[in-house]
């Protein structure tokens, strides 16, 4: 027997929703719509669905508006059937219901992220824990303590106890044998970066090498290096390095390739900096790109640097894209659909709704209260007195009738400015919503099982 839907909707989305249900043709659920009796589906709350709601219920599963404040789990025990929240959009219910309602699993990873900071050398030790925490809340698993050349570095020690006191694993990358020395000793749980010469210094220390080929690009060496590791009984991981753009970079990838090849079952890092750092461009899309190798070729270690202005968030990026990756992967599948918050610019459906089935919308509208949309042909703003559409929000001002109320006139101008700058870029709009950057801004966690707070432009004055 097929599972049986329940729809709630409001009067405005009724029609469309209908349509849309119907448009899907046969599927392996039956289906039917309630419209709750509010006029926008997003303003029906818990009291009004328990209140209006006809019983006994005919459906195995009720589905709620995506914007529909109320506790799920509440109304499911006080109905006694399953109660779920689809998709903030229409447009997005067919995928939502295709995949039988349950969203995408990002919580899996097989890459972990070492984060470096390099200018530990000049930072307090109070500093140094304070970066390493933002590090940690951003996704990174590894602090790596960075070491410049000729810098002395008193306090080294002092900054590794206290990294492995706040419970951090601790890397140490210097070229000089005696900071890896003392960092060993300090507790430094990996060292960046040895080679054949200088793996000695992590025999009978617990501590992970990480082996780079020397002199640069000798991937014979590498392999030595590892061999030699082995025999030792030394943990160990390989990084070929990767090399910038226009300075060795695709004889750099073919490295990763050739290592994977001649050392099968090695651990494998990829330092991703000389890419992000090193290109003027933005670094969600590389990083997705690079994880990606990672993936194919089992890599499961990657060497974070956020210096660059632009690269502010590449370990919120590195950690989308492991997740992204892994998931696709487990499933078999392109690392397409999942959600994972590495399309910051532009959206994959940026117009939810057409302008046609705006204006038919509009046509409803009864009050006053503006409405604000995009569509393919620009920003739609409406009330019951008009409807007007411009790719411009300044040409719309002196349409809307507002200059004696600076509230509502300050409010349009955020909403349409927000409209403006979704619309250049192909982005999803949303009225009263966030415009949503991904992994590229910090996103708050939204309670959904509670009404949010009135609006700036609702609130009393204090």
């Amino acid at each position: 027997m097929s599972e049986r839907l329940l729809l709630l909707t409001g009067h405005l989305a009724h029609p469309r929703l209908e349509r849309l249900m119907r448009s899907m043709g046969e599927t392996s659920f039956s289906w039917q719509v309630c419209d709750i009796g509010v006029k926008v589906a997003a303003l029906m709350t818990e009291a009004i669905i328990m209140r209006r709601l006809a019983r006994p219920i005919s459906a195995d599963r009720i589905i709620l508006p995506g914007r529909c404040r109320a506790d799920l789990a509440r109304l499911s025990n006080l109905l006694g059937v399953p109660v779920a929240r689809g998709p903030d959009e229409l447009s997005d219910l067919p995928a939502f219901l295709g995949r039988g309602g349950q969203a995408r699993d990002l919580s899996g990873f097989s890459i972990r992220i070492f984060a470096e900071i390099v200018d530990a050398s000049s930072l307090p030790v109070a500093a140094l824990l304070a970066r390493a925490a933002a590090l940690r809340k951003s996704g990174a698993d590894v602090i790596d303590v960075g070491c410049l050349p000729d810098t002395p570095f008193p306090h080294l020690e002092a900054c590794i106890r206290a990294l492995k006191a706040a419970g951090h694993v601790v890397s140490i990358d210097s070229a000089d044998r005696q900071e890896l020395t003392r960092g060993v000793k300090a507790g430094a749980d990996f060292l960046l970066s040895l080679d054949e010469a200088t793996l000695d210094i992590a025999a009978g220390t617990g501590a992970t090498p990480i082996l780079v080929p020397a002199p640069h690009g000798d991937l014979d060496s590498l392999v030595r290096a590892a061999n030699d590791a082995e025999r030792r009984g030394i943990s160990f991981v390989v990084d070929p390095i990767l090399d910038p753009i226009h300075f060795g970079f695709a004889d750099s990838l073919t490295r990763y390739v050739e290592t994977r090849g001649r050392l099968p079952h090695a651990e494998m890092m990829m330092g991703t900096g000389n890419l992000t750092e090193l290109t003027e461009a933005d670094s969600c899309g590389v990083t997705a790109v690079l994880i990606g190798l990672c993936s194919e070729l089992d890599i499961r270690n990657v060497l974070t640097v956020q210096v660059s202005p632009h690269t502010r968030r590449t370990v919120e990026e590195h950690d989308a894209a492991r997740r992204l990756m892994f998931a696709a992967s487990t499933e078999g599948a392109l690392p397409k659909g999942y959600g994972a918050g590495l399309l910051a610019l532009h959206d994959l459906s940026p117009y939810p709704s057409s302008a046609e089935e705006i204006a038919g919308i509009a046509a409803e509208v009864r009050d006053a209260n503006f409405r604000i949309a995009t569509a393919e042909d620009g920003i739609h703003v409406f009330n019951r007195d008009g409807h007007h559409i411009s790719r411009d929000a300044f040409s719309l001002f002196p349409k809307l009738g507002v200059r004696a109320d600076g509230a509502h006139a300050f409010y349009l101008g955020a909403e349409l400015a927000k409209a403006e700058i979704a619309f250049a870029l192909g982005k999803r709009y949303t009225q009263d919503e966030p415009l949503d950057w991904g992994c590229a801004v910090d996103t708050p966690e939204e309670d959904k099982d509670r009404l949010r707070e009135a609006g700036h432009t609702l609130r009393k004055n204090v």
